[in-house]
């Protein structure tokens, strides 16, 4: 939308800001929150030893879900058999030991994610009011995606499941719901959102992806999700989240309905409060399984990559339940 206003003007001057609150050079925000008390309340949520891994695979033949503008990994054979074969490119190791090799390129935001707390900003200033010009120059020298990956993410975590809560396989294209349908949800699934959860969100995104072709899930892009309200971001801030987890390419949907703005969430959420945004996180499994015993909270375990002065980092989550 052309005259949709800016984000200064959707979110207020009062906007919810968590700046300053563990110091000038705090650059993990709100997994501040995730402290001892927080990962033994998660261990204290396992009852039967089930793991999950929460990672999209990355190269299959029908593609990686992607935010439009990127792509996904382009992997490549260095060694193979033929390799070693006469005139090939293998070394000649002594004893004669042969291995296969690859390498990819590759978007770091292009698989299952974390966004560092710089990645998304308005008005020039990223997270705990630093320039923005932090991020030129070849890197993020500021709240890159090194201080999330080297501290790590435990904590309690909770599913709740906004497809099956609506009796869908997936959400529509554009479909929204907000913090009052997420505690509804909870509510219809005997669970509660606690204060420090971990909060993880499905909405069935990533299996209508490898469901339909990839010309159907990108015509007229508009991923559903959470929608941007002053009191929803009062709702995080007071509920002390610390990382929002979906299937979705963007945790939120990607343009409000009511005003046109894009992602305002990330500039509410990420930018301003410090809660970190994992992305194209797989949910089908665990929510099959939460919903076969009716436990929708477990341990959750992260870690994303440690790249230097990176914007982001992919990740496979962990959980125990």
């Amino acid at each position: 939308m052309t005259d949709a206003p800016s984000m200064a003007e959707l979110l207020g001057a009062d906007t919810p800001k968590n700046w300053g609150k563990w110091g000038p050079d705090d650059q993990i925000g709100s997994l501040n929150y995730l402290d001892a008390a927080q990962v033994l309340r998660g261990v204290a949520s396992v009852k039967d030893g089930q793991v999950f891994t929460l990672q999209c695979p990355m190269g299959l033949p029908h593609g990686d879900p992607v935010f439009p503008g990127r792509e996904g990994i382009q992997r490549e054979m260095v060694w193979d058999q033929d390799a070693f074969a006469p005139g090939g490119n293998g070394p000649a190791f002594p004893g004669g030991l042969r291995a296969s090799d690859d390498k990819a390129t590759m978007f770091l935001q292009g698989s299952s994610q974390y966004d560092a707390l710089g990645h998304a900003w308005y008005d020039d200033r990223i997270w705990n009011d630093v320039d923005a010009a932090s991020t030129n120059g070849g890197g993020m020298s500021w709240a890159s995606i090194m201080p999330i990956a080297e501290r790590g993410v435990v904590g309690h975590g909770v599913l709740i499941d906004m497809a099956r809560h609506r009796g869908k396989q997936w959400l529509e294209k554009g479909e929204t719901f907000t913090h009052r349908d997420l505690e509804e949800a909870a509510a219809a699934q005997g669970v509660t959102i606690g204060n420090r959860d971990v909060l993880l969100i499905r909405t069935g995104w990533l299996k209508f992806f490898y469901a339909v072709p990839k010309e159907e899930f990108y015509d007229g892009f508009v991923e559903p999700g959470l929608t941007y309200s002053r009191e929803l971001v009062e709702w995080f801030q007071d509920k002390e989240i610390p990382n929002l987890v979906t299937d979705t390419i963007a945790n939120e949907v990607t343009h409000d309905p009511e005003s046109g703005v894009t992602l305002p969430l990330h500039a509410s959420l990420l930018r301003n409060l410090g809660v970190s945004l994992a992305e194209i996180i797989w949910l089908d499994d665990l929510a099959d399984a939460c919903a076969a015993d009716g436990r929708w909270d477990f341990l959750y375990t992260a870690a994303p990559l440690k790249i230097h002065e990176a914007t982001g980092a992919p990740v496979n989550p962990v959980v125990i339940r």
